[in-house]
Formats: C-alpha cells, sequence, structure tokens
C-alpha cells in the first residue's frame, strides 16, 4: 500500500506543478483574474485565479491511474458488495458539476445563490450514488443506524457545510490551499490508523500530492490563486473522502475526528455565518462578504500576509494532530497535548510581543522595496519616524501598489 500511496501522491505533484502555468495563460486569455481593488483584497493589481483546474487535473489524473492498476493488480474490488464503482462515478459527477458551477464563476461571476444550488446539486448526486454518514455512535450520541432521511439531509449539509468553510477562509495567498494540505495529511493518518479502504487513502493522499504542487505559485508572493473553482472542489472533496474514510467503523471517526481535522474553516464560517445574520439582519447578509474572517483579524492586528497565513497553518496542524492523538491514543492524551500547545502558545506570544518594537524595517514581498520608519517617505507623502503600524489601512507600496498585507519584517 506504500508503494501505491508513493505513486498517488508524486504523480499528483507533477501532474498539478506542471500544468499550473498553463492555467495561469488560461485565466488571462478567459478573463478569470481577479481585479477587486476593494478593501477585503490583499493584492492591489490583477492575479490570475484559475489555479483550481490544475489541482483537480492533478487529482484526477492519480487517482484514475491508481484505480485502474490496483483492479488489474486485484488489491482493490470496485465491482463488489461495497459498489465502489458506482459511489466513485457519483464523486466524480459531482466535481464536475460543482466545477462547472465554479468555473464560470471565475470567469463570468455568478451570485452566491447559484453557486449554492451547484453546491447542493454535486452533494446530491454523491448521495445518491450511495456516499452517506449512515451511523454515528457517541456516549452523549447514540445512533448506530440512522433514519435514510436523517443520513441523506446530514450528508447533504456536512458536504454543503465544508465545501463553504473551505470557500471562505480562501482569503490570503496559499491559505485555503495549504489548510486543505494539513487536513489532507491530517485525515490520511487517520485513515491509515482505522484500517479505512484502500480506495480512501488513495484518495486523499492524491489530493495532497495535487495541493503540494499547486502551492509553490500560491504561497506568498502568489502567481496565481486557486479560485472559486479549485477552493469549492477542495471542500467537496475533503468532505466526501472523510466520509469513504470512516465509513467502515460508524463510530465517531465518521464526524468528530474530520470535524477536528477542519476545525478552523468550519468555526470560521459558523461565526462568519452568526456575524453577517446579527449585522445584516437578514437571510441575504449571509451572503455578502465582509473583513470579520480570522486573516483579516490578523493582519488587523499588524501580522504580514505571510505571518498570518503561517499562524493559520499552526493552527490547523494543532486541530489536526489532536484529532490523530484522540484516534490513536484517547481522550487525556490529547487534551494532554492541547494543554501543552497552549501554554506553548501564551509563552511564545508574550516573547513575541516583547520584541516587537513597532521600529522594524519591512520589505514587500513583490517587488521588495523596503519602508524604513526611520526615513518614512516624503514623495508618497509619509512623514519621517512613521511607524509601519501607523501608515494608514489604504496605503500602498509606493513602487509595485500592493497593499500593507504584502509586507513582511525585514531580517
Amino acid at each position: 500500500m506504500w508503494g501505491n500511496m508513493a505513486i498517488a501522491f508524486i504523480l499528483a505533484f507533477v501532474t498539478t506543478f506542471v500544468t499550473t502555468p498553463y492555467t495561469i495563460k488560461i485565466a488571462k486569455k478567459v478573463g478569470a483574474v481577479s481585479e477587486e481593488k476593494d478593501s477585503r483584497r490583499a493584492h492591489r493589481k490583477t492575479m490570475p485565479k484559475f489555479g483550481g483546474p490544475a489541482v483537480i487535473l492533478g487529482f484526477l489524473t492519480s487517482t484514475i491511474y491508481l484505480l485502474i492498476v490496483m483492479s488489474i493488480e486485484n488489491s482493490i474490488n470496485l465491482f463488489g458488495v461495497l459498489e465502489y464503482w458506482k459511489k466513485l462515478l457519483g464523486f466524480l459527477v459531482g466535481i464536475l458539476t460543482i466545477s462547472a458551477f465554479c468555473i464560470i464563476d471565475d470567469i463570468k461571476t455568478i451570485k452566491p445563490i447559484t453557486k449554492l444550488i451547484g453546491q447542493v446539486l454535486s452533494a446530491v448526486i454523491v448521495v445518491a450514488s450511495g456516499i452517506r454518514i449512515e451511523g454515528i455512535t457517541l456516549p452523549f450520541l447514540n445512533f448506530p443506524q440512522m433514519h435514510e432521511i436523517s443520513s441523506i439531509l446530514i450528508t447533504i449539509l456536512w458536504i454543503i457545510i465544508v465545501t463553504n468553510a473551505i470557500n471562505l477562509i480562501d482569503g490570503l495567498d496559499g491559505l485555503s490551499s495549504g489548510i486543505s494540505v494539513i487536513s489532507a495529511i491530517s485525515l490520511l493518518v487517520i485513515f491509515v490508523l482505522n484500517g479505512s479502504s484502500k480506495i480512501s487513502i488513495v484518495l486523499i493522499t492524491a489530493l495532497a500530492g495535487a495541493l503540494v504542487g499547486f502551492l509553490p505559485f500560491n504561497f506568498t508572493p502568489a502567481k496565481t490563486f486557486i479560485g472559486d473553482t479549485g477552493s469549492n472542489f477542495l471542500g467537496y472533496s475533503l468532505s466526501v473522502i472523510s466520509i469513504l474514510g470512516a465509513a467502515k467503523t460508524y463510530t465517531a471517526a465518521v464526524i468528530v475526528l474530520p470535524l477536528i481535522v477542519l476545525g478552523l474553516p468550519i468555526f470560521d464560517t459558523i461565526w462568519a455565518i452568526i456575524r453577517r445574520l446579527v449585522k445584516g439582519k437578514s437571510l441575504k447578509a449571509v451572503f455578502k462578504a465582509d473583513k470579520g474572517h480570522l486573516h483579516h483579524k490578523l493582519v488587523a492586528k499588524g501580522f504580514s500576509q505571510k505571518q498570518a497565513v503561517l499562524v493559520l497553518y499552526g493552527i490547523s496542524a494543532i486541530f489536526g494532530m489532536f484529532a490523530v492523538i484522540l484516534c490513536d491514543s484517547g481522550i487525556w492524551k490529547a487534551l494532554s497535548f492541547l494543554l501543552i500547545v497552549i501554554v506553548a502558545i501564551a509563552t511564545g506570544y508574550n516573547n513575541f510581543g516583547v520584541e516587537r518594537t513597532g521600529n522594524e524595517q519591512y520589505e514587500c514581498t513583490q517587488c521588495k522595496y523596503i519602508y524604513n520608519p526611520k526615513f518614512g517617505n516624503e514623495k508618497a507623502g509619509v512623514e519621517r519616524g512613521t511607524k509601519f503600524d501607523d501608515l494608514p489601512e489604504e496605503w500602498v507600496c509606493p513602487v509595485c501598489g500592493e497593499g500593507k498585507d504584502m509586507f513582511q519584517i525585514h531580517e
């Protein structure tokens, strides 16, 4: 199995890494570019946002190749009692369906409700193919075999929540793709520990490989965005594969462990819904973008875009490790790990706060311009002695026009 995992990862990685530059060229030709210049955006220039198809191609190429080879070797049986062929076909059709809606959105922009219809339709297709959350067994929640209607509704809700969770957290260079890599690796470890099906292990490994192949183009300073096509595909795939990987056990692993692994984007999404409902006082407000996401809060606190992304990577990794320890060693060791992490973070945060003086030099990650508070920038209307944190939010790099979010401390 380890050989299959290595091939799944490498093939997905190479395919995505090689094809991503072509998607950048295609994006410019078809108009799949981000030209938004509102205050929520980290970039102040046109950026291609068509990386999703490269990730999807890497994932599909790897999984289709491995499934064919493993079928020939008789190491998997796609046509057995579990009817994996039917489930995988439904998964594929669902990917194509949600991608069709999102490709249109990346090129011409469609209404959020239209995108939601595409997500629901894709979820229904998957459920119709036989992929469902059929039972949950917990000390406080015991449904070893749920009613069919409940199973269908919970599965659809799970897929839509996770899909939107990854989509909404896609606000900084490399954020959604990096968090998805961490989540995929965490789920892979859990699948191996749980003795999940070989098919689910191949799928999650291929997804991780495709994302690692894309990250060099997406991490700050990004050359391309993953776009709605990519972020929706990531959330959709993570939600479906998590069900396939835990389907054998009908235990807490079905929802609870994937829920913990994806805890950061899910929490951010739920909080965004509550925040928008309270502020907007209507359901329509839920679909209106704002600047209240976790990554926006970190940037507002003075973190550079790169620092904010790394902080959220760390939090996501903590969620993933907590879930793995919980799966392998039980609740008490998982809580012990969490306590150690909290103490370490508290200590590190205090040290960080003491060391920052506000007089550091800041470098633009795009053009390498360095802002020195000692000299300011009189040509740009910035007086000598103006600290970087005191610059107005709308201030941009005087050389390339990037926003403050694209600056990091110059070492």
